[in-house]
């Protein structure tokens, strides 16, 4: 796998969050590839191709599977590529491309509402009510729990109807990876030694664009903001754009277009810089 020097687009993966499958991100991948790019949206271990009505069929797929497992799921996918994509991620996904980052992979990444990696101590009230129906149990840790339409209401819904909430969830939900859940949460005292961690002053990562929505219950502002403290101990470009009136469920909310175009330049163009940069000292050298 090699860094596009050619100038073609490069391609894009998309990562998922929890409760979602590939179908989420349905909407900004028929941009893209509208736009000439080949877009991956693979799907974590455990869901294949299937419908999100068929995953709530039967989560027994889901059980027990981890964050290892399903980031070194994305790792094997995108080095079998001929080249480095741009990376972006959706809440818990967002938090796998930080991670995915941080193993050198893409030429920049976008984590769209992403939760926060290990080191980050920020958890607002919200971000711990959307945990409870899972937290509250430690004995399930391995389970699926399914996603009530209530609670998708408060994670998801919270600028819709009730109706049209519910709808939303028969069209997207699916059962939790419970053991993802208690994982991350652990990981977040745990900076040097977390599931989740990075090196947030790794000097040659690719260059990472955080994304918040100022009515997100699952990861408000305050989480990326605290983790762009964090990253701005390090030389590598990271930075932070906030969309007011937005939910967390901005990927499919009205007005994603807005969002979408905006996380693939921001992408290419820094990815470009930073490939110019790079060739220039090599060059000097």
């Amino acid at each position: 796998m090699t860094t596009n020097t050619s100038g073609g687009k490069p391609p894009i993966v998309l990562v998922h969050g929890l409760w979602m499958t590939p179908s989420s991100w349905d909407t900004w991948a028929e941009r893209f590839r509208g736009l000439g790019h080949e877009v991956i949206v693979p799907g974590w271990p455990g869901i294949g191709d299937r419908t999100p009505a068929e995953v709530r069929a039967d989560p027994s797929a889901l059980k027990g599977i981890g964050i290892r497992e399903i980031v070194d799921s994305y790792d094997e996918r995108i080095r079998a590529l001929p080249e480095k994509p741009v990376i972006m991620g959706h809440s818990f996904g967002g938090i796998f491309t930080q991670m995915l980052l941080d193993r050198g992979l893409g030429i920049a990444g976008v984590g769209v509402a992403p939760g926060q990696p290990a080191g980050v101590l920020t958890l607002p009230f919200s971000t711990l009510k959307t945990g409870l129906p899972i937290l509250w149990n430690p004995f399930a840790a391995r389970g699926a729990n399914a996603l009530s339409k209530r609670h998708f209401r408060y994670t998801f819904g919270n600028d819709l109807t009730r109706a049209d909430s519910d709808r939303e969830w028969e069209a997207s939900a699916i059962n939790s990876y419970n053991r993802v859940f208690f994982e991350g949460v652990l990981s977040l005292p745990k900076p040097k030694s977390g599931i989740t961690k990075v090196d947030f002053r790794k000097p040659d990562r690719a260059p990472l664009l955080l994304i918040s929505a100022d009515k997100d219950h699952v990861a408000p502002p305050a989480i990326q903001k605290a983790a762009l403290r964090k990253y701005a101990k390090g030389t590598a470009l990271v930075e932070r754009v906030e969309y007011p009136g937005r939910t967390h469920r901005l990927v499919s909310q009205d007005g994603w277009e807005e969002i979408a175009d905006y996380a693939l330049s921001w992408a290419l163009e820094h990815a470009a810089a930073r490939t110019g940069s790079t060739d220039s000292e090599g060059a000097a050298n």
